[in-house]
């Protein structure tokens, strides 16, 4: 096997393997390559499998070993061959058309009686006219449970009699293993967690303030006119433009309409779009859409040729600037892509930097020279499983964020997920302080959230919260993104209020000197999803990339149009098959194994992101690139740093069937040294040189 994927394979593997003097185990690389040989794909994709296989198989198992590895070879051959019998039953029913009458005395089914399984076929409901053709079978045992997994199984008819399927394994939340596990680590030199304080603080020892407009964010929904959609699509590309020509030097004349045919070189710039509506990104696919103002684009499509490319990454959406030629008039010949210019990073100056590193005492007589690291809490919901409204993760989260005295608490949405399946349905009690009739979402939010979030805050008056909510959050009247905050008077908060802070979904925002981005949206799945990368781009991390992309194209989401809903799952599924665990020889679920019914695709469909278009310049990093950005994802959660911005995932509090993590990041005050207090002038922040972020299991 080609060098490089052995590289790959191992740098992607080595995390999840118990590994002898760092040395990656022998027999389980054989295995992951004899999986890319089989399966013809590449160790990123692997990669995905495993962490949707490991999600599947509870999320507590981290470890891949021999016996794990042949495991999981085994699923995911099995949930090919289920995909292709699946495929081949389908092309025999179209195949099939309008069941042939058959003479008295019996056909082909008769002749193959006992040598088939006793399921009913379709055929067999559907007589001349439409009444139940009879069969010898006594029905009397109900067929395999599997048979649901694909679409195209037998149904049950009407004929055959149902059983009471199994209840699903219930997830005890209080029996989870490995709580308090740290998964994933980043940090420069030793930073160790720190000691709770002699003396609580008098006083919050982080300082907030909004970098972004939230009163913008109250905008009405549901109004978004097409002309300003587009004339905001046309002003992003010329800004992009605006900005390369500012940043470089070039002239005007170097820019040019890629779809007019000369055989000169220009410089485009324009949007990455794909010219069919259905289907991944592909290079067959792969357009530039330049903006409609002449002489730059005319608002045309034209198609791109990027085989003379070593690298190149593309999303829908993504504003590029791509230097080649359109001789032909056909297609633009593309033979470099240009780096978009960066933001410039965050600095303070030393004085500032003085009055903000004297926040870090707990109390004025506290020794300066020995302070206690800042610590904050990042948690991103559901903050519950899928099995009850007991929100037992959250509770306990809060918990630990209370004996760490944590100097900051950020909640991400959703709290009260509309995509829980008893939100969803309704089936659930009315809180006892709220009547039945006139219960509404807010009472439930009141009720499960609000008094977690007093009980805190009497623990621990110092610790601020901030509340970011999401587009699948039940009680929320804003469902579009850019969204707008909670309504603070309507949680229910009593003076525990003081310190909670409902912001907007995205936000930028300074915790002392920190400049912080967060956003509910799940951009990195979303992107994973919808990236077209070749060439040595395949080889680089994937969260890097994604990371990058969104810090380049200065967006909390850079994706248009986002994903649709269509394409998303509950659990991220890197492989278009469902894979499903094996059931027990005797037919019974080995212990905290999923029913069958839940591991099939649900029936609903997720609620998608709903955009407008015409304020997605709120959506928008302005002036400076955050210290921190904070990208909640079903994904993993990683930690990474691009551009000197420390980027965390911190996964989901809760899973469907399984306890989930979230992130503590530990930080140290800023250091100035003699040379820049005397030049007076900004200093860069570096946080991620006197950072630790822990991925902890909750």
């Amino acid at each position: 096997m080609d060098d490089d994927l052995t590289t790959e394979l191992t740098e992607r593997f080595e995390r999840y393997c118990v590994t002898k003097d760092h040395e990656f185990p022998a027999e389980v690389l054989a295995e992951l390559q004899s999986m890319l040989r089989l399966y013809s794909i590449s160790p990123e994709a692997l990669d995905f499998k495993w962490q949707a296989y490991n999600m599947k198989m509870g999320g507590e198992e981290n470890k891949m070993d021999v016996k794990t590895a042949r495991d999981f070879k085994k699923t995911i051959q099995d949930a090919l061959e289920r995909e292709s019998r699946g495929k081949e039953q389908h092309r025999n029913d179209v195949k099939r058309g309008q069941p042939t009458p058959r003479a008295k005395g019996g056909d082909m089914y008769d002749m193959l009686e006992g040598l088939v399984p006793n399921t009913p076929r379709p055929s067999a409901l559907n007589g001349a006219h439409g009444s139940t053709v009879k069969r010898k079978s006594t029905f009397q045992t109900p067929g395999s449970k599997a048979n649901k997994a694909h679409v195209m199984s037998s149904p049950g008819g009407l004929t055959t009699p149902k059983t009471e399927a199994p209840a699903s394994a219930i997830f005890d939340f209080a029996s989870r293993k490995n709580p308090n596990e740290i998964t994933e680590q980043f940090m420069q030199g030793d930073i160790a967690i720190p000691e709770p304080p002699s003396e609580e603080p008098k006083e919050a020892r982080i300082k907030l303030k909004a970098n972004t407009d939230m009163s913008k964010f109250s905008y009405r929904t549901m109004a978004m006119k097409l002309s300003e959609a587009s004339e905001l699509l046309d002003d992003r590309i010329d800004e992009f433009r605006s900005i390369l020509k500012e940043a470089t030097g070039l002239d005007e004349s170097a820019f040019g309409n890629p779809s007019y045919p000369s055989p000169n070189e220009i410089i485009a710039v324009g949007r990455i779009a794909s010219d069919t509506s259905e289907g991944k990104l592909s290079t067959a696919t792969l357009v530039l859409e330049g903006c409609r103002r002449n002489p730059w684009g005319s608002g045309r499509r034209v198609p791109l040729n990027v085989e003379q490319l070593p690298s190149y990454d593309f999303f829908p959406g993504q504003i590029v600037a791509l230097r080649g030629t359109n001789a032909s008039g056909e297609s633009f010949v593309v033979s470099e892509i240009l780096a978009m210019p960066l933001l410039k990073a965050p600095a303070t100056k030393p004085d500032e930097l003085d009055t903000i590193n004297a926040r870090y005492l707990d109390t004025p007589d506290s020794d300066p020279e020995h302070v206690r690291p800042l610590t904050i809490m990042i948690a991103s919901g559901p903050y519950t499983t899928d099995q009850n409204l007991d929100f037992a993760p959250l509770h306990t989260f809060l918990d630990n964020a209370a004996e760490a005295y944590a100097d900051s608490v950020i909640l991400v949405g959703p709290f009260l997920d509309a995509e829980h399946p008893q939100i969803r349905s309704g089936d659930f009690d009315a809180p006892p302080s709220a009547s039945p009739d006139l219960a509404t979402m807010a009472d439930l939010f009141r009720h499960h959230i609000s008094s977690a979030i007093q009980t805190f805050n009497k623990r621990l008056p110092t610790c601020n919260v901030l509340l970011v909510p999401s587009l699948r959050d039940a009680h929320h009247h804003h469902a579009a993104f850019p969204q707008d905050k909670f309504i603070k008077k309507e949680l229910g908060l009593g003076a525990a209020g003081k310190m909670v802070q409902c912001v907007t979904n995205p936000l930028t925002l300074s915790m002392n000197e920190i400049t912080v981005g967060m956003s509910s949206i799940d951009i990195l799945d979303m992107l994973r999803r919808e990236e077209l990368a070749g060439g040595k781009a395949r080889h680089t991390n994937f969260y890097e990339r994604c990371a990058r992309h969104m810090i380049e194209q200065r967006s909390f989401l850079p994706l248009f149009p986002p994903t649709g809903r269509e394409k998303q799952q509950f659990v991220p599924a890197p492989v278009e098959e469902k894979v499903l665990k094996p059931e027990a020889a005797n037919g019974e679920r080995k212990e905290g194994e999923e029913a069958e019914e839940e591991q099939t695709p649900s029936p609903f469909l997720p609620l998608g992101t709903m955009l407008d278009t015409s304020y997605l310049k709120l959506g928008e990093m302005l002036n400076v690139r955050p210290d921190i950005l904070i990208t909640p994802s079903v994904l993993q959660g990683t930690i990474k740093v691009v551009e000197s911005v420390l980027v965390i995932n911190p996964g989901t509090l809760a899973k469907r069937r399984a306890a989930g993590t979230y992130a503590r990041v530990i930080v140290k005050p800023a250091v100035i040294n003699d040379t820049e207090r005397e030049k007076g002038l900004a200093v860069a922040h570096k946080v991620w040189e006197r950072t630790r972020v822990d991925i902890v299991r909750i």
